[in-house]
């Protein structure tokens, strides 16, 4: 799919064409720039432009994010930052190896090992022994200043929640298929939550995780682990490409109404 044709994309064009609004597409669909009269909004990539700037980076920062929850008493999965060494010795220090070795020798179930920044799963491996630790944290480093581990956990069930100003737009699972993870780009799918114990659980614990950082329209990931909810992530970027394949017009609602509290602003 060309970035350009991305569901994102497509919506605030519908948007734009519905309400009056100038729209420039630029650097082939990552920068979006939309006119009505004097004001001028951006979107880039999957960010619309709601949140703050520091929400943003929290957002985007794995460890920051699970540093901030955990302040906050929001259930969390933990992620411990290591920086590249690449970045230097009196950055990074002498003992970040056996820092790493620690962490793997107390969850011998095994740990995850990602990047600190990025979605969709990329990069990401499950490790159990000193040498798929070498190799993935090798793999992660190549590409990224920082990488993130946790501890590996048998995750029963993983459920976004979009949220906009503490209401939430969309409540859905993700069916893992034969991968061990349940991101979307690795073949799970997404099903609706009817109203019920599992959503009103996991809508009250992601508008908490949102409140803790201050952001304001946000996908929240959520999983369950010996039965009890914990935050996984929090996405800035409202990505949904996989459900406008199924659920197009609340896809389109969803972008609608964070868009009609950009345009409120003016």
């Amino acid at each position: 799919m060309a970035t350009g044709d991305r569901t994102f994309v497509r919506a605030i064009k519908r948007y734009c064409a519905t309400h009056g609004i100038t729209l420039d597409v630029r650097a082939g669909g990552w920068l979006l720039a939309m006119r009505r009269g004097e004001a001028r909004h951006f979107a880039f990539g999957y960010d619309i432009g709601l949140n703050s700037a520091i929400a943003h980076r929290l957002a985007n920062d794995k460890s920051a994010t699970a540093e901030v929850l955990a302040l906050e008493d929001v259930p969390c999965i933990p992620h411990h930052l290591f920086l590249n060494p690449k970045l230097g010795r009196n950055v990074v220090g002498p003992t970040w190896r056996n820092a790493m070795l620690e962490l793997l020798h107390d969850h011998p179930q095994g740990v995850v090992v990602k990047p600190n920044e990025g979605t969709s799963g990329r990069s990401v491996f499950k490790v159990t022994t000193e040498a798929e630790l070498d190799h993935a944290v090798g793999e992660v480093f190549s590409m990224s200043a920082g990488l993130v581990i946790s501890p590996y956990v048998a995750i029963e069930q993983e459920v976004r929640v979009i949220l906009l100003d503490d209401v939430p737009l969309v409540v859905y699972s993700k069916q893992r298929g034969s991968d061990w993870r349940h991101n979307l780009d690795a073949g799970a799918k997404p099903v609706l939550l009817e109203d019920g114990q599992v959503r009103t659980a996991c809508v009250r614990i992601a508008t908490d995780a949102a409140n803790a950082i201050g952001i304001a329209f946000a996908s929240i990931d959520l999983v369950r682990v010996d039965g009890a909810w914990k935050v996984l992530e929090i996405n800035s970027g409202v990505m949904m490409e996989a459900l406008a394949k199924l659920h197009p017009e609340l896809v389109q609602a969803t972008y609608d109404a964070a868009l009609d509290r950009v345009f409120d602003k003016d």
